[in-house]
């Protein structure tokens, strides 16, 4: 009779387990955000925004140091790495740069200014029909770093924009095999930039589109 009483106790206490668990398990869940809450990766990639405008404080040569070993990080085809930075902290250099261009107030502001470039001398043909896109990518984490340090940075388009290469080659000097993808403003943010919620769920396909 004690048996058949603990085996009925038994039962009765799996069954309100299972109860409790159908019931957590039809409530819906916020995992995507926890995640992104939790996570300090992710959480800066939410938290990354373009800054156009600086605080008058230096960028240690550290820091830029820093971020662009982070780019250096991005995967490339073929593992070719086809990529040269350019890292211009002189004033003046800036302030040549920045003469005509509608970017000037910001480019004076910021702190440094980092070209991203492709080298057309490494790798193959083959690897270097993606220098563009491998570039892209080590300019996302070279935003990303100096995102995650506390600093503000924002991508300025050159390639494809013939007029925008060749400015950005003569006042830097750059050799004839280096073609500049971009040019990165890296600097102390003001606070007034804030990042946008870009997730649109409707976009997001599963298996099959």
């Amino acid at each position: 009779m004690k048996l058949s009483k603990l085996f009925l106790s038994v039962a009765i206490t799996a069954l309100l387990a299972n109860s409790s668990y159908a019931q957590e398990a039809s409530k819906p869940t916020n995992e995507g955000k926890d995640l992104t809450a939790l996570n300090e990766t992710i959480k800066t990639i939410h938290q990354r925004k373009s800054v156009r405008n600086y605080i008058d404080k230096e960028v240690s040569k550290e820091q830029l140091e820093a971020i662009v070993r982070a780019g250096m990080a991005a995967p490339t085809a073929i593992n070719a790495q086809p990529w040269q930075f350019l890292v211009v902290t002189d004033k003046e250099l800036k302030a040549k740069y920045a003469e005509g261009n509608r970017q000037a107030d910001m480019i004076n502001k910021c702190s440094a200014l980092i070209v991203v470039c492709g080298d057309m001398t490494i790798g193959n043909e083959r690897s270097r029909a993606y220098w563009d896109q491998d570039c892209s990518a080590a300019t996302e984490n070279i935003l990303l770093a100096a995102e995650s340090l506390g600093l503000g940075a924002v991508w300025t388009g050159v390639f494809p924009g013939e007029e925008r290469i060749k400015i950005v080659k003569e006042r830097f000097g750059l050799p004839e095999n280096i073609i500049p993808l971009c040019v990165i403003l890296v600097g102390y943010p003001e606070g007034t930039d804030q990042p946008k919620d870009k997730w649109k769920p409707e976009r997001l396909h599963w298996n099959k589109y």
